[in-house]
């Protein structure tokens, strides 16, 4: 027996208890009489369309689809652009349709019409397999007839292996970000959760851009911060000034100074080993080579804590570390190999880490890499790519207080300065052998206190 529109509406309403996949999203969004707009994607196909167009009853939703694919197209349309898949691409594409959507069709649906635009701007990967897969989709709504407009902008990483499976994850995330915005809006994590259904391991979000009165409490810092919580980015990065950014978009062929740290405290010698480590990787680049960029990489959870604290705990660190002038990278993974990992996904260039003489001790415990199969040896061979060296600053003894006391327990008594350094460290064996091999090759350095 086959099933009327208001009977098929009655069936999707009927299953909004449970989670729906992305079929049943975009048909009980074309079965709501209430919400109707634009559909404009640049890269990628236009995969979100072809979900409402195909699940049927689209007329119902659907004002226009389009594809400005050719730059010159786009550019007639939505006006000049220095890079085509970015937050202005994405914010010029919501500006431009927007109004167009509202003068055609206020008069004749406006009264009991939610309208809304769906925009996005993709680079899925290319046929060489050579370029950044990501991309960046904006959804601007209304929660009711005649409301103002609320704004949702994403910025998303494509990790599926080929063209086709980044297509089809690109509509899914559409589908999933237009429902969740008329249905998973009483919370940031439920609204969260129901971007990510059916993504799992295939996507990453590091930025949540929201404006608008329906969504005013999803603040833009501590909503991208969450969405590193929830375990949905691998990073997310903050400037010295201003919102967050795609961490790409501040890594990309860079070479990079990286000082990791929990951060629970802020001191000035913080600063100091990271301004040291800038300057001492500036003198050994060539002079063609980009300007080292220097950050602090927060990683707000120990190795051997299972649970990232709240966002605004975490901002609270943030905060401290931007008012010493650098840009802060926030890691979901404490383990500094994984972070060097994460900083060549978009560089090739030269990265170096700057610690404290202290967390020597504390990188060479056999006890953190339990869940490598290759323990601690698999964890220096990710650390240690040809490009990557480690710079030692010398530390306080009093820092010593906040160790483990097995990593306490390795280092020598410290100079007449009351300083630690990397040769006050005495690893016991085997590691030891490590150590000495990184020092000598010179793929761990130490470096003289500013």
């Amino acid at each position: 027996m086959q099933l009327d529109a208001g009977d098929q509406a009655a069936s999707v309403r009927a299953m909004t208890a449970a989670q729906l996949d992305t079929h049943q999203k975009a048909l009980a969004i074309n079965l709501d009489a209430s919400v109707y707009g634009t559909l404009a994607e640049i890269g990628a196909g236009q995969e979100v369309a072809r979900w409402f167009l195909q699940v049927g009853g689209a007329s119902g939703t659907v004002a226009k689809t389009i594809s400005a694919y050719d730059m010159k197209v786009s550019d007639a349309i939505y006006g000049k652009a220095s890079r085509y898949v970015s937050r202005d691409r994405v914010a010029a594409m919501l500006e431009h349709e927007w109004p167009l959507l509202l003068a055609r069709l206020t008069e004749s649906k406006g009264a009991d019409t939610r309208f809304f635009v769906f925009a996005d701007t993709i680079s899925a990967r290319n046929f060489a397999g050579t370029n950044e897969c990501h991309g960046w989709l904006g959804l601007r709504f209304q929660s009711a007839p005649g409301g103002p407009p609320n704004d949702v902008i994403l910025h998303v990483n494509l990790l599926d292996q080929n063209n086709l499976l980044q297509q089809q994850a690109v509509g899914i995330l559409g589908v999933n970000l237009v429902y969740a915005a008329f249905h998973n809006r009483q919370s940031l994590t439920a609204f969260l959760d129901a971007l990510f259904d059916e993504l799992s391991g295939r996507i990453e979000i590091d930025l949540l851009t929201p404006s608008g009165p329906e969504v005013s409490a999803f603040n833009e810092r501590t909503g991208t911060l969450e969405l590193l919580v929830q375990g949905l980015a691998g990073a997310v990065l903050f400037p010295a000034a201003g919102g967050p950014v795609p961490p790409s978009e501040l890594l990309r062929k860079r070479p990079l100074v990286l000082a990791p740290g929990v951060f629970t405290r802020v001191e000035p010698v913080h600063h100091a080993m990271l301004v040291s480590g800038q300057q001492r990787l500036a003198a050994e680049i060539t002079a063609d080579e980009r300007e080292p960029l220097p950050l602090f990489v927060l990683s707000p959870r120990h190795a051997d804590a299972d649970v990232l604290p709240p966002p605004d705990e975490i901002l609270a660190r943030v905060e401290r570390l931007r008012s010493l002038g650098h840009d802060v990278l926030v890691a979901r993974d404490p383990e500094v190999y994984r972070v060097v990992r994460y900083a060549l996904r978009y560089t090739s260039a030269q990265i170096r880490i700057v610690i404290g003489a202290a967390t020597v001790a504390d990188l060479l415990q056999a006890r953190f890499y339990a869940g490598l199969n290759g323990e601690l040896m698999e964890a220096l061979a990710n650390l240690f790519a040809c490009n990557v060296r480690m710079y030692v600053y010398p530390t306080p003894v009093a820092v010593l207080d906040r160790l483990a006391p097995e990593s306490a327990a390795w280092f020598r008594a410290p100079g007449a300065d009351g300083m630690i350094a990397l040769e006050h460290l005495n690893v016991p064996k085997p590691q030891a052998h490590l150590l000495a091999y990184l020092v000598d090759s010179g793929f761990m350095q130490s470096v003289p206190a500013a």
